[in-house]
């Protein structure tokens, strides 16, 4: 089998690709995250994508590259990196909408075709009282995550509803995308040879 490669040091974006049973290969690429003047969120995030998936240089590889970008009134949201960060992030959130984009990047370096996809996931945040966030934050720390909580963990607590085509691009991969286009790129989950 060709090499797949996980162009990514997220501990997230790892774990999701796993789900698909392939084995692949997880590289920190070496990208410039920082935002262009005047770039859009969804532009950025498909740059980064694209830039993460174009960076290691291993011949006959398949490259997975992804980025997400969350906003909040059109403002780029990062991750907060601390418990004070966190609290004043989710306290901005409370009754609104956070946009998520998240796009993915396949580089089959054999063909040189680019395949790429930006997945919009919408998050609906309830009102919770600064006690009830402040709780939320020491019992999941997601310092490392845009918006500063977990979705798919005890930060589901925290929302009205989540919009969304495909469930896991809001930790960072979708992979029903993924998983479609390496099929036709010749790597299936549910190929019998495991």
């Amino acid at each position: 089998m060709r090499p797949l490669i996980l162009a990514s040091t997220s501990t997230y974006r790892r774990a999701l690709l796993d789900r698909l049973g392939l084995p692949f290969t997880a590289v920190a690429p070496a990208v410039d995250e920082t935002q262009e003047p005047g770039e859009l969120p969804a532009l950025l995030a498909a740059r980064l994508a694209r830039q993460k998936a174009l960076a290691p240089a291993v011949d006959d590889a398949v490259v997975i590259g992804a980025d997400q970008v969350a906003t909040l009134d059109g403002a780029a949201i990062g991750k907060p990196g601390n418990r004070t960060a966190a609290l004043a992030q989710l306290e901005a959130c409370q009754g609104r909408s956070m946009l998520f984009h998240t796009a993915v990047a396949v580089f089959d370096r054999r063909s040189g075709r680019l395949l790429e996809h930006i997945d919009l996931t919408r998050v609906h945040f309830a009102r919770r009282s600064r006690e009830e966030l402040e709780r939320y934050v020491d019992l999941e720390p997601a310092f490392d995550c845009a918006g500063g909580f977990k979705a798919e963990a005890l930060g589901i607590v925290l929302f009205q509803s989540i919009e969304s085509r495909d469930p896991t691009a809001l930790i960072g991969l979708p992979l029903v995308w993924l998983a479609g286009t390496l099929r036709e790129l010749g790597f299936d989950p549910l190929a019998a040879a495991r």
